[in-house]
């Protein structure tokens, strides 16, 4: 919502119309990101529930967490948003059909049960419909919307990191029970997904932050809700848990990074306007 406070549906739409950049983008997600993680799976002989896992959060992208991060690297934030919207609403039917191709060549489990209600209200509830009832007051009542951006950005910003600091208190447990050689396979599939991104943004070097980022941030909310509903209880939700953490922190800090070492050319404010 503290995002769409700064964007008018107008930019949105025209940040849509970079078919090129589309198009770069679901291959990325749904083709390089998918196949580099079978590649690793395979290469790192992760054991069955561990691999369903890790593959679930690899076919899901569109994070909620994109366009913030590309704010934080002073990233196009229209073409993140764009991207998101894409992404999210088409992991709604690529991941299944990824999974019910990929997950019997890794794990040999045919069985998947997607809750498809509860995947959707996901994506509605927690990404769609407050970007959208911000852009809506951008649109309507600029003024208001002028007035609440700062204090929507700094609240933003505080309940991510208490949401941050409490599922890491929950999840310490869980996180510190992996091995090295788990991180180590976690970090190289995010080394890919950040390369995959860089790779397919092509020419068009202003959108570079936000196609690594969006390729490098998986669905964590959409994966979840996939991988509880066809393996409760296993290693699958471990595994599936502990990437979204993991590639959570360390993507914060590459955009807290970049962001320091790049002027703020591309942020909300001057996008909008």
């Amino acid at each position: 919502m503290a995002l769409g406070l700064g964007l008018t549906f107008s930019t949105v739409v025209n940040s849509l119309r970079t078919a090129r950049l589309i198009w770069r983008a679901l291959f990325a997600n749904y083709v390089i990101v998918p196949c580099l993680a079978v590649a690793l799976l395979l290469a790192f002989d992760a054991p069955p529930m561990v691999a369903a896992g890790l593959l679930i959060v690899a076919v899901c992208a569109g994070a909620p967490y994109g366009p913030p991060l590309t704010s934080l690297a002073h990233g196009n934030i229209p073409s993140s948003v764009s991207l998101m919207l894409v992404l999210a609403g088409s992991s709604a039917i690529a991941a299944p059909l990824l999974l019910g191709i990929l997950l019997p060549a890794i794990t040999g489990n045919t069985t998947l049960r997607v809750n498809v209600p509860k995947l959707v209200s996901t994506l509605i509830g927690t990404q769609l419909l407050p970007l959208c009832i911000g852009i809506l007051v951008r649109s309507r009542l600029p003024n208001v919307a002028a007035k609440l951006r700062s204090p929507a950005r700094i609240v933003s910003l505080l309940l991510n990191l208490l949401t941050l600091i409490v599922v890491l208190a929950v999840y310490f447990p869980t996180l510190s029970s992996i091995r090295s050689r788990g991180y180590l396979g976690m970090f190289c599939l995010l080394l890919g997904c950040i390369a995959a991104g860089a790779l397919m943004t092509g020419k068009a070097r202003e959108d570079l932050k936000a196609m690594v980022i969006a390729t490098a941030v998986r669905n964590a909310g959409v994966s979840l809700v996939i991988a509880t509903a066809s393996f409760p209880g296993t290693a699958a939700v471990t595994s599936a848990t502990a990437y979204a953490l993991f590639q959570t922190v360390l993507m914060a800090g590459v955009a807290l990074t970049w962001g320091h070492l790049s002027p703020a050319a591309h942020l909300v404010g001057k996008s909008a306007a």
